[in-house]
């Protein structure tokens, strides 16, 4: 895993050392989901919601999320991000997010995926709840991560 808590002698909480290991390539990809209706659906593609172009605000929302990771994640290495890709594509329960972080250092980016995919989600539900309330965001998950001393990862 990237971003362990470790504690201490005194017990106290702290950042994982990452000063000895080389810096590498790294790549992750993460996805969720965000259920709504069919009609809901087609207003986000449209761009006729009432606050304007839902999928633009989600994706942009996204980079940004993945480039604050370090600061809402406790604990978590801040990263210069070298690649940061959130789309919103339209799935047969909704709207399907999926992002690409990637970074060269000596730590993952798996958690500036999964941000940047939370943080679009959650977009994606503001900007449509005027719309339909009883959305869900659903299937937060990480699809593959590349480089590290772990080597790589696809979910099965």
């Amino acid at each position: 895993m990237t971003h362990l808590t470790h504690l201490d002698a005194g017990g106290r909480a702290r950042m994982v050392d990452v000063s000895g290991k080389a810096p590498s390539a790294r790549e992750a990809v993460a996805a969720g989901l965000v259920r709504m209706s069919p009609q809901t659906r087609d207003l986000a593609l449209s761009g006729g919601a009432r606050k304007g172009d839902v999928i633009a605000a989600a994706e942009i929302a996204g980079v940004m999320a993945a480039k604050q990771t370090s600061s809402l994640i406790p604990l978590c290495h801040p990263l210069s991000l070298s690649k940061a890709e959130v789309r919103v594509t339209p799935a047969g329960e909704g709207l399907e997010v999926t992002a690409r972080v990637a970074t060269t250092g000596p730590t993952g980016v798996e958690m500036e995926a999964l941000t940047a995919v939370s943080v679009a989600c959650l977009t994606l539900y503001d900007m449509l709840k005027a719309v339909e309330r009883g959305m869900s965001i659903d299937a937060v998950r990480l699809l593959e991560k590349t480089g590290g001393a772990s080597g790589d990862w696809r979910r099965p």
